[in-house]
């Protein structure tokens, strides 16, 4: 099969289902690693009908010949940070479902904080110590967010960028942030 009848498939198979894992899409049509980037490339760049979820998950966001649906806003994803999240540190998508959510106006709080002097550390630790320690640090603000209900958005290498009010809203989402960031600061990080 050509890639253009591959990529044929795949937008068929995403208008019906509206998501579609990369394994199941590399089981289907026995696709390599380079194989898959490129038509996610295809897919989520040239074409702008799918975006990427979590680098696991296309969904669909398009509207192909003849068809009436409107373009869904991107998911809140979590991308890979340049030292990449441990196994263990798992995010919930708010795109649980496979619904899309409609637009919506709402009131957020949001929080960036990051390790203090991670530079400093970044070069006076062997690379492997300084991974091991930034995913520590990382699954010890992921703890502390997911206690006052926080939502990672990014993980920006040593930062993260913190929602309170996304996807579930709160009458003290403002006072939940401060919370938040008065443990992460006596744990060591630097908030803003």
């Amino acid at each position: 099969m050509t890639f253009k009848e591959v990529l044929a498939h795949v937008i068929d198979w995403l208008q019906q289902d509206k998501r579609i894992t990369y394994r199941a899409l590399k089981r289907q049509f026995d696709l390599d690693d380079a194989y898959l980037e490129d038509l996610k490339d295809e897919l989520i760049y040239a074409k702008k009908l799918a975006v990427d979820e979590d680098n696991r998950v296309l969904v669909w966001t398009g509207n192909v010949e003849g068809t009436t649906e409107t373009p869904a806003p991107p998911p809140q994803s979590i991308p890979a940070p340049l030292i990449q999240d441990p196994p263990s540190v798992q995010h919930e998508s708010p795109l649980g479902t496979s619904r899309i959510p409609e637009a919506e106006r709402r009131q957020l709080t949001v929080m960036f904080c990051d390790l203090v002097d991670s530079t400093k550390l970044s070069s006076q630790l062997d690379p492997e110590e300084y991974r091991d320690m930034v995913r520590a640090y990382q699954q010890v603000c992921t703890d502390v967010i997911q206690r006052y209900d926080g939502h990672i958005a990014q993980l920006l290498g040593d930062g993260l960028l913190i929602y309170f009010g996304y996807p579930h809203a709160h009458e003290d989402d403002a006072q939940r942030a401060v919370r938040t960031g008065k443990v992460l600061q006596s744990c060591g990080s630097h908030v803003r």
